[in-house]
């Protein structure tokens, strides 16, 4: 009896969610506020990690800005600050569990506790396996994955406290569906989305509904990491590369919505759902039929950066 109860209840939940995602659809949702909240972004001197800076400062939040690159996090900072809002920059290698906990400390003891953080830093090695260095496939996997886990580790437990943050996961389209040459980057950033989701199960089974998740899975997005790939030329129309304002700007409506998961653009949910519902023969089919088997085979050029790309 009680699991017909549970089923009934979990039926109910279902059909209240497709609901309100077909309303969010086509109405604004509302978006909250987050002025005042203490913000940290990885990967702050990329391409993408500067404009969601940019973002988060234009709604009020102060920012802590993480990246390996120095030079091009303090120019981050110096951006923001130009808007008249607090940016603290600090240079980090998020390849090193021990520089993320250590710069953990400092940002707790010299600003205050993060209450919503975005894990956007990302790199690829840009070669095919067998031509790549096991040092460079070690540094996808421990940059785009375990420092996802590091970075929770050091800034959820404050959260908790309050039953009160915000974790966003910049992963990938590659990390939902896979293409060739890139394995370092697909498994990385399945590793991400796994990790994502996980996290956002166990939260809700703690009943933490102050702390919310979203999982961002953009296309490839132009900054130049993935420069070189290229899908079937009749589809590039349909599905050009993102522009990376476009793609921050996006994410940041998602945030604000508190929305737990996008795909940019929407017809990247297309893939994803076949995968989940089509035999692998047919999927493989499709992603011949786009271009997906050599769309990353002219790329031989290593690509090393604290970016977010797809």
């Amino acid at each position: 009896m009680i699991v017909l109860v549970d089923l009934l209840l979990m039926l109910i939940d279902l059909t209240f969610s497709i609901l309100t995602a077909v309303i969010q659809t086509f109405l604004r949702p509302r978006l909250k506020c987050i002025d005042g909240e203490l913000c940290l972004i990885t990967g702050a001197g990329g391409a993408l990690g500067r404009l969601f800076a940019l973002e988060f400062a234009k709604e009020g939040a102060r920012l802590v800005l993480w990246d390996c690159n120095a030079t091009a996090n303090e120019r981050t900072a110096e951006l923001v600050r130009e808007l008249g809002v607090e940016a603290h920059a600090y240079t980090v290698d998020l390849s090193e569990r021990r520089s993320i906990y250590q710069a953990a400390d400092r940002v707790r003891a010299e600003v205050g506790d993060v209450s919503i953080l975005v894990n956007n830093a990302g790199v690829v090695a840009g070669r095919r396996l067998l031509d790549c260095p096991d040092e460079l496939l070690e540094r996808t996997l421990l940059v785009n994955c375990h420092a996802l886990f590091w970075m929770t580790k050091a800034f959820l437990p404050q959260m908790k406290a309050k039953n009160h943050g915000h974790i966003v996961t910049i992963a990938s389209a590659l990390g939902l569906f896979s293409t060739a040459c890139v394995e370092d980057y697909c498994a990385s950033k399945f590793g991400a989305v796994g990790f994502h989701e996980s996290l956002t199960h166990e939260l809700l089974a703690e009943d933490l509904d102050g702390i919310k998740t979203t999982l961002v899975c953009p296309y490839i997005v132009d900054t130049g990491m993935f420069a070189g790939c290229e899908i079937r030329k009749e589809l590039k129309s349909l599905i050009p590369p993102l522009q990376p304002l476009y793609t921050v700007q996006q994410s940041m409506k998602a945030i604000l919505a508190e929305q737990q998961m996008i795909c940019i653009p929407r017809l990247m949910y297309i893939p994803f759902l076949s995968r989940a519902l089509l035999p692998w023969e047919a999927n493989v089919a499709t992603y011949r039929f786009m271009g997906g088997d050599k769309c990353m085979l002219s790329r031989h050029k290593t690509v090393i950066g604290f970016w977010s790309c797809l």
